[in-house]
This record gives C-alpha cells, sequence and structure tokens, in this order.
C-alpha cells in the first residue's frame, strides 16, 4: 500500500517533471535532448542483443566518471557484453558518450513509476543492472526484483545526513534497500549505515575513484602550462555556488586604494604571488561565475580562450583570474594547479571528491564540511595529502604557505601520490563480484 501511494506520488508529478526539464533546458540544452525516454517511450526499437546487456546507472557526472574504469575491467571480463548506461543529468549523459562502443545504448533513467519501469525493463531486457553510488528507486528496484534482474549498488555510500532522511522515510526506502541483489560499500562506516536500512551488504572493496588513471595527456599539458605561470597556481576545485562569492569578496578586501588614474594592480602578497584559478562545478555557472568575477574587479581569462595555454602576457599580471569553463578537463587543471581548494566543502554542502586531485599528485586544502566523502577526507588529512581549514580564508593562508616553501610542497605532492596509489583495488573486487553474480544467475536459469 505504500508504494502505491508513492506510484501515485510519482506519476502525478510527471507534469511537474517536464516543467523542470524545460526550464533547466534553457541553460542545459542537453536536458532536452530523448525526454521521452525517461518516461520509458523510445524512438526506435532496441538494437539486436548480443550477448549480455549489462546496465550500468551514472545518473551524474561524478559517477560517470567513476563507472569509466568499472566499464573498461568489465569489457575485458566480459568480452561479449553490450553496455547499457543510463543517466539522470545532462552532464552525465555528456560525459558518458565517450565510454560507449560498437553496440551499446544510452539513455535516460526512467522515471520511477511502475509504467515506465516496466517499459524499460521490457525494452532492454539487461542481464544485471548495477547502480553507482547513492541511486536508490523503490519501483525500479521492485520492477527488477519481479523480472529476475539483478540489480546491485556498486561503490555505494551513505552519509550519517542521508541516513537520517531515509530512515524518515523508512516505509519506502527499508524494502527497497532490502530487495537489493547486493550492496559492495566503498567504507565499514557506509556498510554499517547501509546495514541500518537492510541492505544487503556483501563486501567493503573501497572506492573505484581510486582505480581511475588521470588522462596523461592533460596532465602534461597542465603541468606544462603551470611551468610558464611565473609563479604558483592556486585552483578552487569544483567550486559551488556562494562559495567563489566568498572567496573574491576575501581577495577584494585585500586590495589597497590605488591613487586616482593610477593603473589598477595586484592586491597584496597573498594574491601577487599566487595566479588564481577557479574551476565551478556546475557547467551552467560558468557565466554567472565570469561575470562575478568581473563585478569583484578582476579581470578574466577563460580556458575556452586558450589555445596553447593562457594568452601571452596574463601569466604577470595578478589582477587576473583564471576560469576553467570546460568539461572533461580535471587533470589538466590539476597538474596546472600546485594547490587545490576543495569545493563544496567551505560551505554545508559535503564537500566534493578529493581523489581525483591526489591521483593527480596536487595537495588539497579542504573546509569544515566533507561530510559526503568522510572517510577520503579523514584518510587523506591522515596521509599528509590534504590540510584542513576552518573556513575559505584560513584555506587561502594555507595554500599560500605550503606553495612558497618548495620542500613542503614538495612533501604534500609525494604523499598525495602515495594516499592515491595506497588505496586502489576496488575495480578487481567489483568486477569479480559482478561476474560471480552473473555465473550464479545463469545457474538459477537452468
Amino acid at each position: 500500500m505504500t508504494r502505491l501511494l508513492y506510484s501515485l506520488f510519482m506519476r502525478l508529478a510527471q507534469p511537474l517533471l517536464r516543467r523542470k526539464l524545460r526550464q533547466r533546458g534553457r541553460q542545459e540544452p542537453g536536458y532536452l535532448a530523448a525526454i521521452e525516454e525517461r518516461f520509458g517511450h523510445y524512438a526506435a526499437s532496441a538494437p539486436a542483443r548480443q550477448g549480455m546487456t549489462v546496465w550500468v546507472h551514472a545518473v551524474s557526472l561524478g559517477e560517470t566518471r567513476a563507472c569509466a574504469v568499472l566499464v573498461s575491467r568489465l569489457r575485458q571480463q566480459l568480452p561479449d557484453m553490450r553496455l547499457l548506461l543510463t543517466h539522470g543529468t545532462a552532464t552525465g549523459r555528456a560525459e558518458g558518450a565517450s565510454l560507449l562502443q560498437s553496440g551499446d545504448i544510452q539513455s535516460w533513467q526512467p522515471w520511477d513509476t511502475p509504467a515506465a519501469v516496466q517499459r524499460f525493463l521490457d525494452h532492454f531486457k539487461p542481464s544485471i543492472g548495477i547502480l553507482m553510488e547513492t541511486e536508490i528507486w523503490p519501483n525500479l528496484v521492485a520492477g527488477c526484483q519481479r523480472r529476475g534482474v539483478p540489480l546491485v549498488l556498486a561503490n555505494a555510500r551513505l552519509s550519517d545526513k542521508s541516513l537520517q532522511q531515509a530512515q524518515r522515510l523508512a516505509w519506502l526506502a527499508r524494502p527497497a534497500y532490502r530487495s537489493l541483489r547486493a550492496v559492495w560499500a566503498q567504507t565499514q562506516a557506509d556498510a554499517q549505515r547501509l546495514t541500518q536500512l537492510g541492505a544487503p551488504v556483501q563486501g567493503v572493496f573501497g572506492n573505484l575513484k581510486f582505480d581511475a588513471t588521470p588522462n596523461p595527456e592533460q596532465l602534461a599539458t597542465g603541468r606544462a602550462w603551470g611551468s610558464r605561470a611565473g609563479r604558483p597556481v592556486v585552483m578552487f576545485a569544483s567550486s559551488r555556488e556562494g562559495e567563489e562569492e566568498i572567496l573574491l569578496q576575501f581577495l577584494e578586501s585585500l586590495r589597497p586604494l590605488a591613487p586616482v588614474g593610477s593603473v589598477q594592480v595586484a592586491i597584496n602578497s597573498i594574491a601577487n604571488d599566487i595566479q588564481w584559478l577557479i574551476v565551478p562545478r556546475h557547467p551552467q555557472r560558468f557565466e554567472a561565475v565570469a561575470a562575478l568575477i568581473e563585478q569583484h574587479g578582476f579581470a578574466v581569462s577563460r580556458r575556452s580562450n586558450w589555445d596553447d595555454g593562457p594568452i601571452r602576457g596574463e601569466a604577470a599580471d595578478a589582477s587576473t583570474i583564471w576560469l576553467g569553463d570546460s568539461l572533461g578537463e580535471m587533470a589538466l587543471y590539476y597538474g596546472l594547479a600546485d594547490v587545490a581548494l576543495l569545493g563544496g566543502s567551505f560551505a554545508p554542502l559535503g564537500g566534493q571528491n578529493l581523489i581525483e586531485a591526489a591521483a593527480c599528485a596536487c595537495p588539497v586544502v579542504m573546509g569544515p564540511y566533507t561530510f559526503n566523502f568522510a572517510e577520503a577526507a579523514e584518510l587523506a588529512e591522515a596521509a599528509g595529502a590534504a590540510l584542513r581549514a576552518p573556513s575559505l580564508a584560513d584555506a587561502v593562508a594555507v595554500a599560500q604557505t605550503l606553495v612558497s616553501d618548495p620542500a613542503a610542497h614538495a612533501g604534500r605532492v609525494n604523499a598525495a601520490a602515495g594516499f592515491s596509489r595506497a588505496h586502489r583495488g576496488a575495480v578487481e573486487k567489483t568486477v569479480a563480484a559482478v561476474a560471480a553474480l552473473l555465473g550464479q544467475q545463469a545457474v538459477d536459469a537452468l
């Protein structure tokens, strides 16, 4: 009865979803693509099935990047597999297109009504479903269970905040988690929280993101550009709305009053000795952040206007802030930076993942809010790959101190690289578990 009420709500909410998609589509046209797929209506028949269909659901950009290494290893283990890759966001879908090979399929995640889920399963007929990290939808789980499609949660994480929210909806959440075939958690703490919701946790495998290898060409290019910057580069990585304003206000407050008619000059040693690079988390905010930089009296140099690095002359101009306004180039930005401030951690947003920074040997300064990636943040801090600061202003000072001490900076770089190497191995465990589950599924079908 409870899921029936939920299903009724989801059905009645469909017009609201359509309106939201149209609104988001004004800023991100990707949301306007193939809208009917979200409701289980497909323009063409599914391609003829060749081998098993392995369905991987990566809702957004971060999950899509995390699943890349898993998909690569699954292809080696299951050479006849066809990939069905689904998403919920435009950035996830755009990133996921690079993972497709001939015969693969990409689609939107079905809206969680029984009818849309049934049409999705009828159309694609997946052999297994692998949900990445956090995505649990009651009707989707129930539909897979009813059809005998093993549905697992891989690279699973659950914060204290998310646990509390799920417990408030325990009548809906518990049956969904309990009906999963298997859950493979990132950390022991995640496993304990997931178990409280009834999830069948069958292993703690670590985080797949440690197994990802940064794009070597991007990394080399970033380091080459950084060597020509003329000063250390500090990046605000994956910054979130409101955080750029705090940083820019702080930097602006340090600017000395200049005599009338003089050229606007650098701020003081904190800014003058550092080249600032801001890389917003969400691409739809690139324009707004560029405007914000100019509103605070700085010039802006955008990655989209660079050819072979920042435009000539900008490396010598401390009043210019670089803006990373491109997708899929985080390895380039981490290669370019000497230190990264961790976006999402200076406001109560939970922080972004620092694993990619460590893989690129870029030390991180993080704020007080890292509850979305609590264990990774604690381990990185303990390993010396990350430092913590109580505020963004303090983080700026920590970064400046670090880049002004070559020996200390080199030690942090080595610590970041070592931290990344020490935590690899989740992908092999996950692939082995998927293969075992598929093997058992074949036996059960006999």
